[in-house]
C-alpha cells in the first residue's frame, strides 16, 4: 500500500507561486484594459493581429492563445462589432476565413502598447533584467511541460473511459 506524503516537494511549492502570481497578473491586466473596454484575452487576440498582415485563422488564434476556439469565436465576434478585427474569406479556402486587425485596431494597439510596456515593466520592478530573461526561459520551460503532460493526461483519460 503506498503512503502519501506527509508534505509536497518544492515543486508544488513553486506551482502554488506561478499560480498565484498569474492571478495576480490577469486581474491587474483585467483593471488596466478595462479603461478601453478590453479583456485581457481582447488584447491578446489584437496584439497577435499586429504582426500578422495577411491575418490568422481562427485557429491559429485559437492555439497561440491556447484557447478553445468556440471560445475564440466569441472574442473574434465582439472585436469585430467594435471595428478592430475584420473577418475575410482565406484565398485558398472559401470555407475558411482569416482574422484581420483593422485600421481602427491598430490605432487602439498604439495608443495602449507604450502604456502596457511600462507598466509590464513596473510589474517586473524586482527583477533584474537578466533574472527576468532567465525567467522568462524556465516559465517556457514550465508551460511546454505542463502542456506535453495535459496532453498525456487527456490520452490517458480517454483510454480509461
Amino acid at each position: 500500500m503506498h503512503r502519501l506524503p506527509r508534505q509536497p516537494g518544492p515543486r508544488y511549492a513553486a506551482l502554488l507561486e506561478v499560480l498565484r502570481a498569474a492571478e495576480a497578473l490577469w486581474n491587474a491586466s483585467r483593471v488596466f484594459f478595462s479603461r478601453w473596454d478590453l479583456s485581457p484575452s481582447q488584447f491578446n487576440v489584437l496584439n497577435l493581429l499586429r504582426d500578422e498582415p495577411a491575418g490568422l485563422s481562427q485557429t491559429d488564434l485559437s492555439r497561440r492563445l491556447i484557447m478553445h476556439r468556440s471560445n475564440l469565436t466569441g472574442l473574434v465576434d465582439r472585436l469585430e462589432e467594435r471595428g478592430l478585427v475584420a473577418r475575410r474569406e482565406r484565398a485558398a479556402d472559401r470555407r475558411a476565413w482569416e482574422v484581420v486587425l483593422t485600421p481602427g485596431g491598430r490605432h487602439l494597439l498604439e495608443r495602449i502598447l507604450p502604456r502596457y510596456y511600462r507598466v509590464a515593466e513596473e510589474a517586473c520592478n524586482g527583477l533584474a533584467p537578466a533574472r527576468a530573461r532567465s525567467l522568462a526561459v524556465e516559465l517556457r520551460r514550465l508551460g511546454a511541460h505542463a502542456g506535453e503532460l495535459a496532453e498525456h493526461l487527456e490520452e490517458s483519460h480517454d483510454r480509461q473511459s
